[in-house]
């Protein structure tokens, strides 16, 4: 069907035609190139560099680096290290600038201003601190210190992990880093026992893995403290949930009903664990379970407890199911457990049904359903026997509500889902969801454009907030209109 257009076999192109056959060209010419196809992929964002400046400065950290390694063993030679509890930091400072100066002329190496300062900024951090993690931990806008291996280390400042510049020397410069976290809080880790878990003495949680499981280099995680808690009104204004969900969650709080936090790594559920165990009268017991501190509650009555993992020859484990099974036998109002995540569960829920109504924990889940699933999970994992519709009925009657915490895709965390369990239907836990976050779209920057609402669907519990007070208006459970 096409021969019309089929150019003859045998005859070699034309060149050089006149503008009337050019016309006619053009003319019988109507089938066109093809056009090159588009993409569906997006464009991945390609990033320019100068070779010779990135060159030049890596050369120049490296001199640094090995400046401050000579200088650091002059320190250890000279200071009295038995001194330094009491020192104050400038006379400290005033010492090391002064080794650092009389060992930089024996070297007979120059440095200007900025470089000398620098090098005895640095010297400081290694002699008092973690030396090149230090000024990290001391960044109020950094929430996560990731470092895989000696060359590599990322920080998450608003969600959004940033490669720093910051490095180690080499692998023995950062094992000596984590040796000296290890041992102040009597570990050890080698090739023998190649993980640890600790506590900084801020309170920021440490893990550590090293080679020969670390492959590349040690794998060290900072989940920092933050020592101003977000309360409730910070996350309004930071658009985490709104003012509605706020007064339902301060009613299901102060009604005491069992409330499940569920979410992924870094979603801010211990954030939110925190805000809402603000809405809990001053004059309640409570009592908190946890693998690292990290609950900041503000009410007088508080008992606080940590788990502990076994030592090098693999006594004193103090699980969190044995912090649980003592702590119901110091007369609680309310049981905190930090997460959730194995064995313990069962206990939890059986706090939950027998007099404990207000307690709280947090679940690694993706969905208030999964949330339900982990648990049932999470019991069978524990060895108990159980009927699955035992199983569910022990759930079903134990927690009252599950609130879903989210990081999105741009880095933002939301509460996205606020549901309701409000009993059995058959062999399924019923769930009735109260409150959602509607995602409609994505801005060219990637931030995501959405808005809360309510489902509709009038709460549960709402005669029982009714009889301790908290009488909500119903408006709050009317879905928003979208305009």
């Amino acid at each position: 069907m096409f021969s019309k257009y089929k150019k003859p076999t045998g005859q070699a192109p034309k060149t050089g035609a006149t503008p009337a056959n050019q016309s006619n060209l053009a003319a019988v010419s109507t089938v066109p190139a093809e056009a090159p196809r588009q993409s569906l992929m997006k464009a991945m964002p390609t990033k320019t560099t100068d070779d010779g400046a990135i060159e030049k400065e890596k050369r120049r950290k490296e001199r640094l680096g090995n400046i401050k390694l000579k200088l650091h063993k002059a320190l250890l030679d000279n200071l009295n290290l038995a001194t330094l509890e009491t020192a104050t930091e400038a006379d400290l400072r005033s010492e090391i600038d002064l080794i650092a100066q009389e060992s930089l002329e024996e070297m007979g190496i120059v440095l200007n201003r900025e470089e000398r300062q620098t090098l005895t900024q640095d010297l400081f951090f290694e002699v008092t601190g973690l030396g090149p993690l230090e000024i990290l931990l001391k960044d109020d806008t950094v929430n996560d210190i990731l470092v895989n291996g000696p060359q590599q280390i990322f920080v998450e400042r608003d969600g959004k992990l940033e490669l720093t510049d910051i490095t180690f020397k080499d692998e023995k410069h950062l094992m000596r880093i984590i040796d000296k976290i290890v041992s102040a809080v009597g570990r050890r880790v080698d090739e023998s026992n190649p993980y640890v878990d600790a506590r900084l003495q801020d309170g920021s949680r440490f893990n550590a893995m090293v080679p020969p499981v670390a492959v590349d280099g040690s794998l060290v995680s900072i989940r920092k403290f933050k020592k101003d808690k977000l309360g409730i009104e910070d996350l309004v204004d930071f658009g985490a949930f709104t003012e509605e969900m706020a007064a339902y969650l301060q009613a299901a709080v102060a009604t005491r009903l069992n409330i499940i936090v569920s979410g992924g790594t870094g979603s801010g559920k211990t954030t939110t664990l925190n805000a809402l165990s603000s809405f809990i009268d001053n004059n309640e017991r409570i009592l908190t379970i946890e693998d690292t501190a990290e609950l900041q509650l503000q009410q007088t009555h508080v008992g606080r407890m940590e788990s502990r993992p076994p030592n090098v020859e693999g006594k004193g484990e103090v699980s969190p199911r044995d912090c649980l099974k003592n702590a119901l036998r110091m007369r609680p109002d309310r049981i905190i457990v930090g997460e959730t995540r194995g064995e313990e569960v069962i206990d939890m829920l059986q706090a939950m049904n027998t007099g404990h109504d207000g307690s709280m924990t947090t679940i690694h889940a993706n969905s208030a359903r999964d949330g339900v699933s982990r648990l049932e999970n999470m019991i069978a994992m524990a060895g108990i026997e159980m009927p699955l519709k035992a199983v569910r009925s022990q759930i079903s009657s134990a927690v009252n509500l599950i609130v879903q915490a989210s990081r999105l895709q741009d880095g933002s965390r939301r509460m996205t889902s606020i549901t309701e369990i409000t009993g059995m239907e058959g062999d399924v836990i019923s769930m009735q969801e109260v409150f959602r976050y509607q995602r409609v779209g994505l801005t060219p920057d990637n931030k995501i454009i959405g808005h809360f609402t309510a489902t509709g669907v009038r709460s549960h519990y709402a005669d029982r907030f009714k009889l301790w007070g908290y009488d909500l208006p119903p408006q709050i459970f009317e879905p928003m209109v979208a305009e």
